[in-house]
């Protein structure tokens, strides 16, 4: 059950890598990846009602489509939740997966498959640390918790993933050079991509890899600058 009142934290994922490994009856892509929770996030504040609004980045109130609301509505109940986005919308890094799994979370709700048909990334945000992901996303496997550093930059840009996912479709299905399969596709979606990711690599001195679909880029280790932020991965809620 949903506390009447509660303040939430609701963490960034990262996908350090993916791997396509097939195409599901329903069309779904199957994926085989790991994924870490990283110590920045959004914060949530629940309270009675009955109203979702965002503030930060977007500020607005949400409808029923949004991810929050459908959470609130999988676990059968109605608050008004303030929601101040840190994470950037369409970087690949799960900021509405991790809202509406802050809110199953609080409900005390574990049912992946549930959670995953919300969104792919939502079962892991619901368990968080460090984890192999597989099938759609509802299949989560806890890894031993590794602590790393992790340099990203965020281009103002938007990756939508099932063009992402259609354009690797079209492409034959490549294997990406870097540990995600999906990031040739990405770049044929949205060019200017590949500008960002020689600004991260430039700065680092490394070869910036691609967090999922995009349309965030990340390199391993601390790169402090303008335009880039250091994140530390974190341990599940409960370790």
């Amino acid at each position: 059950m949903l506390p009447l009142t509660a303040s939430l934290f609701a963490p960034a994922k990262l996908t350090v890598d993916l791997r396509v490994t097939g195409l599901r009856g329903d069309g779904m892509h199957l994926i085989d990846a790991e994924m870490v929770t990283l110590d920045f996030g959004d914060d949530l504040e629940i309270a009675p009602g009955s109203t979702v609004r965002y503030r930060g980045a977007w500020t607005g109130e949400a409808d029923e489509n949004d991810l929050v609301s459908r959470a609130l509505a999988l676990v059968g109940e109605q608050r008004r939740v303030e929601v101040t986005k840190r994470i950037p919308a369409g970087a690949g890094l799960g900021g509405g997966s991790a809202d509406a799994a802050a809110i199953l979370r609080a409900a005390g709700f574990g049912d992946l498959d549930a959670a995953a048909r919300l969104g792919a990334d939502v079962a892991f945000c619901l368990l968080g640390g460090r984890a192999k992901v597989s099938g759609i996303g509802e299949v989560v496997e806890p890894l031993p918790f590794v602590e790393r550093t992790y340099t990203l930059t965020t281009p103002p840009l938007h990756c939508s993933t099932p063009a992402v996912y259609r354009a690797w479709d079209e492409m034959g299905g490549p294997s990406g050079d870097h540990g995600n399969d999906l990031e040739p596709a990405a770049l044929v979606v949205e060019p200017e991509l590949a500008r960002w990711r020689d600004k991260l690599s430039n700065h680092a001195g490394t070869r910036a890899r691609l967090a999922g679909s995009g349309s965030t880029w990340f390199v391993e280790g601390a790169y402090a600058g303008e335009g880039f932020v250091v994140a530390r991965t974190t341990p599940p809620e409960d370790a």
